[in-house]
């Protein structure tokens, strides 16, 4: 059995009737690590026949959608690639007819197209070309036309490419198995060939794909097709299927450093000093040969050397910190002269968020507003490409000489184009921290507003010294969470910057800021909502009038039980 996704593919077309063909299909197999974290892609266009651009609008959409498919980033997932990219590329073609035509139907297609990644097909959808299934000797249509009728002869596109500034898209997903073939065809085959006709050539030609393909399309032509004819077919070989043995193994094809100290040489780095050791690696600081720069080298411990998810998680820091370029990012090094299992970060000569919080336990609230500005830039710069840090906290924040912010630690990232790669082995990144982490996250339901609520809790301790919820040494039940007032640990808390806190703070992901930038915004305008505390108990208003008020009432009590004792 392969490791790796492979297939088959053929194609035919011809201009039939017409005088120019219209129609473009193509699929593209990329090589190496695009293969695995791209997967395959494959389209067909049909260009509208009263599109006076028509022909060139099929080609540029199946041509630039596989390319601009394929340079999107790793990190997206393959729904979000690709409806980006049809987006843009539906926005170009509608611009274009308009300047070129000076005609909404300047150049409109149809478009299908299918991604199989790992072991998922994606399909994206728009006009009434078609894409088929064929497993197991039946056949499924796996689009609708986008066509309405208004008489018995007459009908016309509701969608297509081109035709206006805004586009929707069908998609769907399912998953895919070993000997599927996928058929696209364009209405001058579906218009002239039955399914049930369609279901037996492919039967008959028994997965060849070439004979099936030419076959279609002299069965379309044979039956008095008057339109484009064209047919591609696409045949799953195999799927990856990675086991834990083949991940160990890619892994363990660097070695461990040997024993590190001051003045050991590893490649092109110099160890100067160590700055950290846990259970679970170490962090050295260290000297480039070759630019004379300060750098971090960091190891996994010998104590995970058989542990494959945790070192997987190891490397899958280094992966997310290459693929973000953020001044509020620590910028994770190339190491193309790597000889052994480590990786790179530049050095960030300064201290720790912690250290500040420890050494200013009540900072002011300009500069809270000003080291939360640099943790939302390096966020966004997350977020953008569809990571979510799932560890955010003081000790993952440093601060250098200058007072730049820089986020650490991507070892609990979670990515999103990675979770639709089959893997056979449950991932070992840390979780996210006790007293920072979302409480949704416990039931593994991380979202980007839990980036905002572990940000609200710094901004929370910034403020005041303190934790909102108070601390914890094990998981707390959402119901039982109780918010502290931050004005309660910092009198000069104003009542719109904590209802800013408790938004961002709320157990309930969906009660919270949708986006980094509205919770900044509140930090520094007050909001009329917040500025109104009267519906908050008087319990977190006022406790010591609540406590006065319970006191007298129960003064009361025992008075009149004291009453009716003597009576």
């Amino acid at each position: 059995m392969s490791n790796h996704l492979k297939i088959d593919y053929a194609a035919v077309t011809e201009k039939g009737n017409k005088e120019e063909n219209a129609d473009a299909a193509d699929a593209l197999v990329p090589e190496g690590s695009a293969l695995t974290n791209k997967g395959i892609a494959a389209a067909i266009c049909d260009g509208m026949s009263s599109s006076e651009g028509g022909v060139e609008a099929a080609q540029i959409c199946v041509r630039s959608f596989m390319d601009d498919y394929l340079s999107t980033p790793d990190s997206w997932t393959v729904k979000t690639a690709a409806t980006k990219v049809l987006g843009a590329l539906n926005r170009w073609l509608w611009s274009q007819g308009q300047m070129r035509y000076d005609s909404a139907k300047g150049m409109v297609t149809t478009f299908t197209g299918l991604v199989i990644k790992s072991t998922t097909a994606h399909i994206f959808h728009v006009g009434d070309s078609r894409l088929y299934l064929f497993r197991d000797g039946e056949l499924e249509q796996m689009t609708q036309d986008h066509r309405v009728w208004v008489g018995r002869d007459r009908d016309f596109l509701s969608r297509a490419m081109g035709i206006d500034a805004h586009i929707d898209i069908d998609y769907r997903t399912l998953a895919v198995e070993p000997n599927d073939i996928f058929l696209f065809t364009t209405d001058g085959i579906t218009g002239y060939v039955t399914d049930n006709r369609l279901r037996q050539i492919l039967r008959e030609q028994d997965g060849h794909l070439q004979a099936s393909a030419q076959a279609i399309m002299e069965e379309a032509l044979r039956n008095g097709s008057h339109d484009n004819v064209t047919c591609q077919l696409l045949k799953v070989i195999s799927l990856p299927q990675k086991t834990e043995d083949d991940i160990l193994q890619k892994i363990t094809e660097l070695p461990f450093p040997p024993p590190m100290h001051a003045g050991v040489r590893i490649d092109n780095y110099e160890i100067l000093r160590e700055l950290h050791a846990s259970s679970r690696s170490e962090v050295f600081l260290a000297r480039d040969l070759e630019s004379g720069h300060k750098v971090i080298l960091k190891t996994p411990s010998e104590n995970f050397r058989d542990d494959s998810a945790f070192l997987d998680g190891f490397l899958h820091e280094e992966w997310v910190g290459k693929r973000i370029s953020n001044p509020h990012v620590l910028r994770v090094l190339d190491t193309p002269q790597r000889r052994f299992l480590y990786n790179i970060a530049e050095y960030v000569e300064g201290q720790s968020l912690r250290q500040w919080i420890t050494d200013h336990p009540q900072t002011h609230i300009n500069t809270a507003r000003e080291y939360l500005t640099q943790i939302v830039d390096g966020l966004r710069a997350f977020h953008r490409l569809e990571m979510i840090h799932l560890d955010l906290k003081p000790e993952n924040i440093l601060i250098d000489k200058t007072g730049v912010l820089k986020i650490i630690d991507f070892g609990s990232t979670r990515v999103a184009g990675a979770t639709e790669i089959k893997s056979s082995y449950a991932c070992g990144a840390p979780q996210a921290t006790m007293d920072y982490g979302a409480p949704e996250c416990l039931k593994g339901q991380c979202s980007n507003r839990s980036d905002i609520y572990s940000l609200g809790v710094i901004a929370y301790e910034l403020l005041t010294g303190s934790l909102p919820y108070g601390e914890h040494d094990k998981p707390v039940q959402t119901g039982k969470l109780r918010y502290v007032p931050a004005s309660r640990n910092n009198k000069h808390i104003q009542p719109w910057v904590d209802g800013a806190l408790r938004k961002a703070l709320h157990p309930d992901p969906t009660k919270r800021y949708d986006t980094l930038s509205e919770f900044l915004y509140d930090l520094s305008h007050p909001n009329p909502k917040f500025t109104h505390v009267t519906n908050q108990p008087l319990i977190e208003r006022n406790p010591l009038a609540f406590w006065k008020g319970a006191a007298a009432l129960l003064l009361v009590l025992n008075l009149v039980l004291l009453y009716l004792l003597i009576r």
